[in-house]
């Protein structure tokens, strides 16, 4: 049986000038920005509108923001369609910080809740880990096999006569032959020229803030834990396909155990996606800003439809078919 799923981006997504047009257009969007701005006590939609980047790409304002936006496009195609999210979508999911996002679109979290548990989980994620101390790198043309393979070697410090080891793990599995690592910098080094000694068509370092979706990750996970305690998940009314499983997630207790344990896990997007469409989701539509998820499916389910929405002109055309 032929279904839709609405998925959500996570952080590389973000970019000075989004949601400018949305508020713009649409009283809707203004509403979502100005909840959030008033729980943050923070001017978060003038960083997204005029910027400047440098404060935009900061963890704890990206994660966030990046909420903001899906959820007032979200808001947009709701009240512009007339419908709501339950009676448009079989599942939802969401890249990283995108499941926060996933779960306020279907009422797991309200906006206000989800604003400020990623603002934790972006301070507490770039504070688990001193700057300079970590890194993260794609490796392209790989499967997750090769990955971990290539991680195991690098981990080991060269020279050691403790045989001490560096963490180095794959955080994302992107699909497409694209894998994405993160541990200690000095370990990730490594690893990108073992990959290019292997022969491996492309291992680049990435600039990011914190080597997110690894071991290095468990002080940001202690405290995720103990505010998912006060603010705890409800029950979707739309199943979430989570990150750490790859499977349906509906009860509250395993919803939470999967975002705590996300922090330090591995992003199984690729699993995700094969998931849904085994499921018989056969439409995708990204809400957001970016289309990075939408480029990611069609590599991962060439089969199934992708679009994404996150500008007026996109948001008028994916009305029409939903």
């Amino acid at each position: 049986m032929a279904a839709r799923a609405f998925i959500f981006p996570g952080q590389g997504s973000q970019s000075v000038g989004m949601g400018r047009d949305l508020a713009a257009a649409f009283a809707a969007a203004r509403e979502v920005f100005e909840e959030v701005d008033e729980v943050l006590k923070q001017r978060l939609s003038k960083l997204m509108f005029e910027g400047p980047a440098d404060e935009l790409t900061l963890t704890e304002n990206t994660q966030p923001a990046l909420m903001a936006i899906s959820l007032a496009v979200l808001r947009v195609m709701e009240r512009e369609g007339g419908w709501r999210l339950k009676e448009r979508a079989a599942l939802v999911a969401g890249h990283s910080l995108g499941e926060y996002s996933a779960l306020a679109s279907a009422g797991s979290f309200s906006v206000a809740d989800a604003a400020r548990l990623l603002r934790l989980r972006g301070r507490t994620m770039q504070a688990a880990v001193p700057p300079g101390e970590g890194g993260m790198a794609a490796l392209i043309g790989v499967d997750m096999e090769q990955a971990g393979a290539i991680c195991a070697e690098a981990a080991p410090v060269p020279g050691s006569e403790t045989g001490a080891r560096e963490v180095a793990e794959p955080a994302n599995d992107n699909g497409g032959g694209q894998v994405v690592i993160s541990g200690h910098r000095t370990a990730i080094e490594r690893a990108i020229e073992i990959a290019k000694k292997r022969g491996i068509r492309r291992a680049m370092p990435l600039p990011v803030s914190a080597p997110f979706h690894c071991a290095l990750m468990a002080p940001a996970a202690d405290a995720l834990a103990e505010a998912l305690e006060v603010t705890p998940p409800r029950s979707p009314a739309v199943p979430l396909v989570a990150n750490v499983s790859a499977a349906k997630a509906t009860e509250p207790d395993q919803i939470r155990d999967g975002l705590v344990r996300q922090v330090t896990a591995t992003v199984r997007w690729r699993e995700s996606i094969e998931a849904m469409t085994a499921m018989g989701v056969d439409r995708f539509v990204e809400l957001g800003a970016g289309k990075v998820l939408t480029g990611l499916n069609r590599r991962i389910a060439p089969d199934a439809a992708a679009v994404a929405a996150g500008t007026p002109a996109e948001i008028e055309a994916v009305l029409k078919t939903i």
